[in-house]
């Protein structure tokens, strides 16, 4: 019992990482109708202005969260207004090259700046709290505790001020958003922005629990794009209950059966709920 606590604790944290990814995604999809492929992409570089912050300028672990937010949010809404706002109009098929370029253009730069090396980012919080059993550290404490604030914090922002109706509406039904004078372009573009700043939150949360490579937005991202399938393409509950499911499974088939089964639990999930609710969990909306 004392394991499956353990475990069960493990997979929230880790669950809380990728519903913040899947969020930045879904909210993306809401305005592009097209995945963002280069979303992991963002989750990377996030992992690595904590990691500049916290080894090269030495600053403190708020600094390099606070600093990665503000510089991904800022890469975020460029790439929607360098890149995304000028295929408007095109096929989904363009845009999703687009996304690609960009994720390739991220990652080629990651690797270029800081090679393709893993790299060990320092744990500011390395205390343990142990109870009933179960032993937490405090990272993985921080981690579910600022992961459900921002949650909280976005579905205040969507439900009840006039930036997140905007969000929803445009979401909804873009036509109708212009036609009663929402700015749409503006609005795409805050939305890019929170996108970056929930990729950059979940970067920052977990860069000092993994090591650190160009590659690992790749991975993160294709797992979000489960998790966004599974809850329901454009649904914010669902990425957030599909973010803790996938994990949980995973953390509980990497024990209970093996390690390397856990890698594919997100991929079977897939292919089950293609098959019996293409849907997902929850219906579209924010």
């Amino acid at each position: 019992m004392t394991l499956f606590l353990q475990q069960l604790v493990n997979g929230v944290a880790l669950g809380s990482v990728y519903a913040l990814v899947a969020l930045g995604l879904t909210l993306v999809y809401g305005v592009l109708k097209v995945p963002n492929f280069a979303h992991g992409a963002l989750y990377m570089m996030a992992a690595y202005v904590v990691y500049v912050a916290l080894t090269a300028v030495e600053a403190p672990y708020v600094v390099a969260i606070a600093a990665a937010i503000v510089a991904i949010g800022v890469l975020g809404g460029a790439m929607e207004l360098v890149v995304f706002r000028h295929l408007e109009g095109k096929t989904p098929v363009h845009m999703m090259i687009a996304a690609l370029g960009v994720l390739f253009f991220l990652e080629g730069t990651a690797d270029v700046v800081w090679g393709p090396d893993f790299r060990p980012v320092p744990t500011p919080l390395d205390g343990v709290v142990s109870a009933f059993g179960v032993n937490i550290t405090e990272q993985r404490i921080l981690v579910i505790v600022a992961a459900v604030a921002t949650m909280v914090g976005l579905y205040t922002l969507l439900k009840r001020t006039l930036v997140g109706m905007s969000i929803e509406a445009l979401a909804q039904d873009r036509e109708g958003a212009l036609l009663v004078g929402i700015d749409t372009k503006r609005v795409a573009l805050l939305t890019f922005a929170i996108s970056g700043v929930l990729a950059a939150i979940a970067g920052s949360l977990i860069a000092p629990l993994v090591l650190v490579f160009p590659l690992m937005g790749a991975v993160v991202i294709l797992k979000a794009f489960v998790i966004v399938i599974l809850g329901g393409m454009g649904s914010v509950p669902g990425a957030i209950i599909g973010g803790y499911l996938l994990a949980i499974a995973e953390t509980m088939a990497g024990t209970y059966v093996a390690f390397a089964f856990s890698e594919l639990i997100a991929f079977a999930l897939l292919v089950l709920v293609l098959v019996f609710r293409p849907t997902g969990l929850f219906t579209k909306g924010t």
